[in-house]
């Protein structure tokens, strides 16, 4: 009992550095349209989410530090690399500080989707999420269809295959949201 009570304290510890908390929670809601969102990616191009109507998107919340974050990330990357040609975008938001910026860029370049820091962003009114990771799903409409957190089911290619595929073959468009998972 101990050992969960010190992680715990640890887990709440990191999200109080990183600057992730109940007053940084993000302002997405599954079934309304998402949010704006434009920022710089690690490589220099301008990602902007309404520009990129028309494709199903995922934005996955991650940190360097964070364990499940990085279990997922593979996960994503295989999928990204299966789907992205049937109008796929995908974008990793981490929440690490600026300081950390070259372990971002580090980890990143394992992967073919695109990254960036949240804190740069300059139109971001999906805020942080309250915990990572979280993978917020937004179908060819702009509207938010599922918020996919560990706790809730992990990211797995089955559950983004149950998810995300129905979006991209516009199976979905008329169904209410697959997922909802408060963060």
């Amino acid at each position: 009992m101990r050992g969960a009570v010190w992680l715990a304290m640890f887990v709440a510890a990191m999200f109080a550095l990183a600057g992730i908390g109940p007053s940084a929670q993000a302002a997405v809601h599954v079934g309304q349209a998402a949010p704006a969102l434009t920022v710089p990616e690690l490589d220099g191009k301008a990602f902007d989410l309404t520009a990129q109507r028309g494709k199903v998107v995922i934005i996955h919340y991650w940190a360097t530090w964070c364990a499940p974050c990085r279990k997922e990330m593979p996960v994503l990357d295989a999928f990204y690399r299966r789907y992205r040609s049937r109008g796929l975008e995908v974008i990793a938001l981490s929440v690490d500080r600026e300081h950390d910026r070259a372990e971002v860029n580090r980890v990143m370049s394992s992967f073919a989707f695109p990254a960036a820091m949240s804190d740069d962003a300059s139109v971001e009114d999906v805020g942080k999420p309250s915990a990572v990771p979280v993978t917020l799903v937004i179908d060819r409409n702009g509207i938010v269809r599922a918020s996919l957190t560990p706790d809730e089911s992990p990211l797995t290619e089955k559950l983004l295959t149950e998810v995300v595929v129905p979006l991209l073959t516009g199976e979905a468009t008329s169904r209410p949201p697959p997922i909802r998972a408060d963060h």
